[in-house]
């Protein structure tokens, strides 16, 4: 009786999951093995391993590492010293704000804060340097990602800080152990879990930017998503849109798989 009334529960969510996801992902999958004019073909996904792409490819995969690694290096740091304010609930609060501003309008903001006029060259104009081309840099799309996908990474670690026990900790002060010695054998360690999840809501997003590309790097940083969005907006390539997201798709599932939690028997 209790597992009938748990499957009716469970129905709206498995109709939801198959109309908005797996029902994309096989549309995705069908128009990937047509070409242009609609006819079937494998050709898609021979061109996809050709140079062009797989540059594209590593170049996505470069990004969103370095994204990943500068949000991780960032957040963990404010995550812990966050734990230990008194009022953390309210500058958590104050970190996860940003997130609520539409993208676009944050990407613009950007725009204006490192323009030829904007704050940023008027602070190194006032120190000396003087202005310095920022915008459509490698350096001002690496910068707005992470400031986009920080509180991504911030919260499921914050959440990990807090639900380790401190008396673990202070056995191993106790034991003899210095502070480095405490982090890395310790707290790190028994964070990993936040840590995973947090590069994977970095990592996996940023595998297929295109707007950041388009607006704060001006197209010189080349993604897939960027080459996804062009085929399906300007050359109207839908088929090979379709394969490349197919591969996006495929990379996402593997860092699922390679960062997710592994239960032991």
């Amino acid at each position: 009786m209790k597992t009938s009334i748990r499957n009716v529960y469970l129905l709206p969510y498995v109709v939801w999951i198959g109309i908005f996801v797996v029902a994309p992902i096989l549309l995705i999958v069908y128009y990937s093995f047509f070409d242009i004019e609609g006819k079937w073909t494998l050709s898609n996904y021979k061109m996809f391993f050709t140079p062009i792409y797989l540059k594209m490819a590593a170049s996505s995969v470069w990004y969103a590492l370095l994204v990943t690694l500068f949000s991780l290096l960032i957040a963990y740091p404010a995550a812990y010293a966050l734990t230990k304010t008194k009022h953390k609930q309210l500058w958590l609060l104050f970190l996860i704000l940003p997130t609520w501003v539409n993208l676009l309008l944050k990407v613009y903001a950007f725009l204006g804060i490192f323009g030829t006029y904007g704050l940023a060259n008027a602070i190194l104009a006032a120190v000396g340097i003087g202005a310095k081309q920022i915008l459509f840099t490698d350096f001002s799309f690496v910068f707005v990602s992470v400031y986009i996908f920080i509180p991504f990474m911030l919260l499921p670690i914050f959440n990990a800080l807090e639900e380790l026990n401190p008396s673990l900790v202070d056995a191993a002060r106790d034991l003899g152990a210095s502070a480095w010695t405490t982090f890395r054998r310790v707290v790190f360690p028994l964070t990993l879990d936040g840590v995973k999840a947090g590069c994977q809501a970095v990592f996996i997003p940023s595998l297929s930017l295109f707007m950041i590309t388009r607006l704060i790097a001006g197209n010189r940083v080349i993604t897939l998503g960027t080459a996804i969005e062009e085929h399906f907006l300007v050359t109207q390539n839908w088929g090979m849109g379709s394969t490349i997201a197919v591969f996006l798709i495929i990379a996402m599932a593997a860092v699922v798989a390679v960062t997710g939690n592994r239960k032991r028997g």
